[in-house]
């Protein structure tokens, strides 16, 4: 009798797929008659308002010169105060408004803005395109967080010096730090720095959902006022994420609109307890509960680490919702870091690599590990495919070689296996002993394992040592768990036929087999 199928194992809710699987692509869909629309309305709108946003410019110009002038090219050493301020919290905000109304945005404005006494921080989300930079203008152009480099940008530089930035450099290893100290200061400055708004997702998404939000505006535990947005337009030409529409092409479009909608809704000052200040991640995502709650979207623990998996995963020409693991999550969980899960993206991808669809079947499972498709090996896969579809994303590949193979891939397990394999106990496993045991295991009765027995078999010796053989399932922790899958069956079998009836499948897997830390 075959080995049976172990049942389905119980799953930690907390490993489940997140409400939005995608929170990084857009996927708005032109139709004939909205393009015919935006051609007609574009013929007339985009001159005019280019006329209108270079004349906002050209005033907008000289105003930053004045503001700018003898202050130091880098960074800010001290608030600016009197004439300075002045210009800038009301004349520069005003020629703001009047570049965004040129190109047709129509700003909608609810709650109140708190001081900078009374809430030092502006947390903004979700944070989706370019164009948010105009809640700066309407918070009274606080500063905000930006690269270094961006101060060198023609015109842009100008401008954003007058914000008094807090800058970050990519060439600086203390940057980080620099960064939240700086945060920290003017924070708590009591009102001489102008409010700090941050954007705490650090990356655009297609605002279904709130992503995990980065600790920076956090650490230094001072009252935060959450600031909200939204387009509420029919044809949504402001989104800009990793998938999806350029920039150029969102910035015509946006033009070609009679007029671009979005809300800016101030929420409460969130004032810290003891025990938010001792925790920025609490702080962080008590913040988010609210803002979550406020917008109706579900909260993920995706992050943009998420992205620059999606861009690996496009790189490895797998399609790039592919590289999408909640990261957040799955690292604090698993204990991954990024570059971790960057290598477990390559391994699955060598599998992947014949699938169109960025998942993997048994079948193609079964054709990574150079072996056929048995009882025991879809035992393994049905280990590693959580939501029972009967294919492995790149997700459930990821907690399940950390979870599942690489606690199996231990010096007495490997010994164990390789004593198996050496039946005539001479610390050599031969390819005869190799095929013999396999063909056991895997129930099959000819199976050419050559392949996979010349890849174990580093040095091409003719045989496997066990130094191999460890080597081997080190960087191939899927075979290990193959094993002691196989094991765990064999005894099953074994119970079953002692006492049979007296196991029940679904309800009591081996110990061996449980899932309950996924």
């Amino acid at each position: 009798m075959p080995p049976q199928r172990v049942g389905a194992l119980p799953r930690q809710q907390s490993l489940l797929l997140p409400a939005v699987i995608n929170p990084f692509v857009q996927d708005t869909k032109l139709t004939k008659a909205a393009i015919i629309k935006c051609v007609l309305q574009g013929i007339f709108l985009v001159p005019l308002r280019a006329i209108l946003i270079s004349l906002v410019l050209m005033v907008t110009w000289p105003v930053s010169v004045i503001i700018t002038f003898k202050r130091p090219l880098k960074g800010a050493v001290e608030p600016m105060t009197g004439w300075r301020r002045f210009f800038c919290q009301r004349v520069l905000a005003a020629l703001g408004r009047a570049y965004f109304y040129s190109m047709g945005f129509r700003v909608v404005v609810k709650g109140k803005r708190a001081s900078s006494c009374e809430a030092p921080i502006l947390a903004v989300a979700p944070h989706s395109s370019f164009f948010d930079g105009i809640v700066c203008v309407e918070a009274g152009l606080p500063s905000t967080v930006s690269r270094v480099e961006n101060l060198d940008v023609p015109i842009f530089g100008r401008f954003l010096r007058c914000l008094q930035p807090v800058l970050v450099s990519r060439t600086d290893p203390d940057s980080r730090k620099n960064t939240i100290q700086e945060i920290n200061n003017r924070a708590k400055s009591g009102g001489l720095w102008p409010q700090v708004l941050i954007f705490p997702e650090g990356t655009c998404t297609n605002r279904s959902c709130l992503i995990t939000f980065k600790q920076g505006a956090f650490i230094p535990g001072v009252p935060v006022q959450p600031v909200l947005l939204r387009y509420p337009n029919t044809l949504d030409t402001v989104t800009w994420t990793w998938q999806g529409f350029k920039s150029k092409t969102l910035l015509l479009l946006t033009l070609c609109q009679l007029y671009t909608t979005v809300e800016i809704e101030f929420l409460p000052p969130h004032i810290p307890t003891e025990e938010e200040k001792k925790s920025p991640a609490l702080f962080a995502n008590r913040v988010r509960e609210t803002m979550a709650r406020a917008l109706g979207v579900p909260m993920t623990d995706h992050t943009y680490e998420d992205c620059r998996l999606m861009i690996s995963a496009g790189e490895l020409t797998l399609p790039m919702e592919a590289g999408l693991v909640e990261f957040t999550k799955i690292s604090r969980k698993l204990n991954l870091k990024w570059d971790n899960v960057r290598k477990e993206l390559d391994s699955f991808a060598a599998m992947a690599s014949a699938c169109k669809g960025g998942r993997i079947t048994v079948e193609e499972f079964a054709s990574f590990l150079k072996l056929p498709v048995s009882p025991v090996l879809e035992e393994l896969f049905g280990l590693f495919d959580r939501n029972g579809d009967g294919t492995i994303d790149f997700r459930e590949y990821v907690i399940g070689v950390n979870i599942l193979c690489r606690p199996s891939n231990t010096d007495d397990v490997l010994r164990m296996a390789f004593q198996l394999f050496d039946t005539d106990e001479d610390e050599k496993v031969t390819h005869e002993e190799f095929t013999a045991l396999l063909c056991s295991a895997l129930c099959v009765s000819d199976l050419n394992l050559t392949a996979l027995f010349e890849a174990i078999d580093a040095d091409g010796s003719g045989f496997i040592t066990f130094n191999e053989f460890q080597e081997f399932a080190r960087t191939h922790p899927e075979y290990a768990k193959l094993f002691t899958t196989y094991l765990d069956l064999q005894r099953y079998q074994a119970m079953q036929e002692v006492m049979p009836g007296d196991l029940e499948l679904a309800g009591q897997p081996s110990s061996a087999l449980r899932d309950t830390d996924l």
